[in-house]
C-alpha cells in the first residue's frame, strides 16, 4: 500500500471542496489528508480491516502547536495585533 499524505492549507479550492463532499465534512486548514492507495488484484484481506499507525505518518514541528493551551479568544486577540502590526487588515 502506498500512503499519500497532503496538508488541507496546500489544496486548491475545486479540490477542497470535491475532497470535503467525499468526506462529508469541512476541512480545516491545519489538517491533513492520508490516503492509502492499495491494488485490489494483489490485496487479500478486506480493505476494512486495514488499519493505518500512527508511524506511517511524519510528526508536525513543534512550531505547529503555537497556540497550544490558548483559548479561541486569546488566539483572536493575537491574530488582530499580529495583522494591524503586518498592516494586513488594510483594503487593497
Amino acid at each position: 500500500m502506498r500512503t499519500i499524505i497532503r496538508n488541507t492549507a496546500d489544496l486548491n479550492q475545486d479540490d477542497r471542496t470535491l475532497l470535503e463532499r467525499l468526506l462529508g465534512e469541512q476541512l480545516h486548514d491545519d489538517q491533513q489528508l492520508v490516503i492509502g492507495v492499495v491494488d485490489r488484484q494483489s490485496r487479500r484481506e478486506p480493505l476494512e480491516e486495514t488499519n493505518l499507525s500512527t508511524d506511517d505518518v511524519p510528526a508536525l514541528p513543534d512550531w505547529c502547536n503555537v497556540y497550544e493551551g490558548l483559548s479561541d479568544e486569546e488566539i483572536a486577540d493575537l491574530e488582530r495585533v499580529i495583522l494591524q502590526r503586518a498592516d494586513l487588515s488594510r483594503p487593497s
